[in-house]
């Protein structure tokens, strides 16, 4: 007696997805690395693309195409301005 023939269905939610393949996995090793460097650098695309020996430029448009997550920098703090009385305006061996 023959067998039916096998119907392929959907997987199961929750299942994982199939593999990307090639491509998929070189894209997302890819978007890792930029992303990894980013966050190592603290968010600056400039040294991250001379990191990575790319034009800034190019680092910029993949990280566009890729959906990379860019950290934040957060500002350089600043030393706080002396008070006015503190400031000694006269010249050098100026008479007083």
């Amino acid at each position: 007696m023959p067998t039916p023939p096998v119907i392929p269905t959907a997987p199961p939610p929750g299942s994982p997805k199939p593999p990307p393949g090639f491509h998929g996995a070189v894209t997302e090793f890819k978007r890792r690395l930029i992303e990894a460097t980013l966050f190592q650098l603290g968010g600056n695309r400039t040294r991250t693309a001379r990191a990575l020996g790319l034009q800034r430029t190019y680092l910029l448009r993949l990280i566009r195409e890729f959906g990379v997550n860019v950290p934040h920098r957060e500002p350089p703090r600043r030393a706080p301005a002396r008070a006015v009385e503190d400031v000694d305006t006269r010249r050098p061996g100026a008479r007083q």
